[in-house]
């Protein structure tokens, strides 16, 4: 009986067919097209890019639904989490890096899977930038939000994360200071300066690590206020009508 319940806990741990395609394409495709877009495409081509990335995206989550149709109010709830991330990036407009997207995106990736996680920052980050601009920093943005809530299903998944406001802080937070602004810094100097060196690096760090800090208070600072009234309403929701399991 007992090693009947580990096996049972270990097959839950694995991850899945679609999951493994999705870390393919997150981790290697989608990087190969942004940087495909930079040194091929001059930057010029950022709409184009940033449409590749939502395709992909959605390549491994409808595996989800492959041996049955999608029901409607399954990906209902993903366009209103990104709709949420919208809104909130948009209504804090005023305050430069105190935005709740990257909350939102990991509560999505904790309770929906790594791939809808992926899929809520990626089409957040494409659509609120009607809003603030798009550009050559549209993919970069879209991948960095993404990625945090593919780590987060990951972790969620591993049993590495679990649904305690304490873990999701700290994750949040330093997800958003080092992956977030780690990635992002990168892309600044690829996209804003002609030379690619160490100092230049150190350089765009150093200046960017005050808003990089901002951005990772602001994600505590949501995910401490509304990660778990969200959680517990997506887990009814989920219970309520059988939705889509990570």
């Amino acid at each position: 009986m007992q090693d009947e319940s580990k096996s049972s806990e270990r097959n839950s741990n694995k991850l899945s067919k679609r999951t493994i395609i999705a870390t393919i394409l997150i981790l290697i495709v989608i990087p190969a097209t942004i940087f495909f877009g930079i040194f091929f495409l001059n930057d010029r081509k950022y709409y184009f890019i940033s449409f590749l990335i939502i395709i992909y995206t959605m390549i491994p989550f409808f595996m989800v639904f492959e041996n049955r149709k999608p029901q409607a109010r399954e990906l209902i709830i993903i366009a209103v989490l990104s709709a949420i991330a919208v809104a909130g990036r948009a209504a804090f407009f005023m305050l430069p890096q105190f935005k709740p997207v990257v909350a939102i995106v990991i509560i999505a990736g904790v309770c929906l899977g790594a791939e809808s996680g992926f899929l809520v920052g990626a089409v957040s980050g494409f659509v609120s930038n009607f809003f603030f601009g798009q550009g050559p920093w549209t993919p970069w943005q879209m991948f960095c939000f993404g990625i945090i809530g593919f780590l987060a299903g990951i972790l969620f998944k591993k049993g590495r994360l679990k649904k305690d406001i304490f873990q999701l802080c700290i994750y949040g937070g330093l997800s958003t200071l080092l992956i977030y602004g780690g990635l992002i810094n990168i892309a600044a100097l690829l996209m804003f300066s002609s030379s690619f060196t160490f100092e230049a690096l150190v350089a765009t760090y150093v200046s960017g690590f005050p808003f990089d800090l901002v951005h990772a208070i602001a994600t505590v600072f949501f995910l401490l206020i509304i990660s778990q009234p969200m959680i517990e309403k997506i887990d009814r929701i989920k219970i309520k009508y059988g939705l889509i399991e990570p």
